[in-house]
């Protein structure tokens, strides 16, 4: 409980970092919905609710008690890594996503995301806000969503393994199931799992060496 209590209200700074964690789940909730648009794969997590495909308009719902449960293991574990940064990634990025697909279904043409051109001139700028806004939110230090927080306890347990690779192999083996329980491998899962990883861990050490308000070492 010490662990729950210091993650949520004992951090250093706190008023500039909790903005900074709602902007970067905004940011990943924006760009989620035109990754759903596209469909061309989705990174990991997300990939867990495609065996939910008639659920799918509802995607914000699943997403909220799909964290639920792996919250119960990440509070079995210790509760480490929990704070508003939990809370908010686990109750509003499904809900920004179905909130700005909403309106993309009523001010773009129903037809626009058919064309090939056009999903993957959507995919490439909208992959990497998700994966910068994604970094941002795990390293400010504020909590991270349950399944975010399941890397990185294994990685505590491991501290020779660099947290990349216990990253890259957490998303492959989420993906593997996935797959197994019918879920669709696109190119934007792909480079989630190649990139997730290695970004989480450079921005963490960008913020921590320019910006160390945001990671509370100031």
């Amino acid at each position: 409980m010490k662990e729950i209590w210091q993650g949520f209200f004992q951090k250093k700074h706190f008023g500039i970092r909790f903005v900074t964690v709602m902007l970067a789940v905004l940011g990943m909730g924006f760009s989620l919905s035109f990754l759903l648009l596209v469909d061309l794969g989705a990174d990991p997590c997300t990939m867990m609710n495609a065996p939910f495909d008639e659920i799918r308009d509802d995607f914000g719902n699943w997403q909220a008690l799909l964290n639920v449960i792996l919250l119960v293991i990440v509070v079995i574990f210790g509760g480490k890594n929990l704070g508003f940064g939990t809370l908010a990634n686990m109750i509003l990025i499904g809900y920004y996503a179905d909130f700005f697909m909403w309106i993309w279904n009523q001010v773009f043409p129903e037809n626009l995301f058919q064309s090939m051109q056009v999903r993957i001139g959507v995919l490439i700028p909208a992959i990497i806000v998700f994966i910068l806004s994604a970094a941002l939110y795990m390293d400010v230090d504020m909590g991270t969503a349950p399944y975010d927080a399941i890397p990185i306890i294994i990685s505590d347990h491991l501290p020779k393994v660099p947290f990349k690779v216990v990253r890259m192999c957490f998303d492959c083996i989420v993906t593997i199931l996935g797959l197994v329980f019918g879920g669709k491998l696109g190119i934007m899962t792909v480079i989630m799992v190649l990139t997730l990883g290695p970004v989480i861990q450079w921005m963490g050490n960008i913020l921590k060496k320019y910006f160390p308000v945001l990671t509370g070492e100031a």
